[in-house]
């Protein structure tokens, strides 16, 4: 399942950083960041809750990006 969410990042670079960090995430099959539209597209992996994975990815993104936005 594919889902999109609108972010807030403040650079192109910081936006690379949460990208590689939300694909590390547990539950989380790919993950493109894309900072000119200021949105995140998560692809989960079958059989994964989605607010539990998003939390996950919220927590990683937060420990590379402390101001990121992930709006769900």
């Amino acid at each position: 399942m594919k889902k999109t969410y609108k972010i807030e990042v403040d650079c192109a670079n910081c936006a690379n950083l949460m990208e590689d960090a939300a694909r590390k995430t547990n539950g989380v099959q790919n993950v493109t960041v894309n900072f000119m539209t200021q949105k995140m597209i998560v692809e989960f992996d079958d059989g994964q809750e989605q607010q539990d994975v998003m939390q996950r990815v919220i927590a990683a993104c937060k420990k590379v990006e402390p101001d990121c936005e992930i709006f769900m």
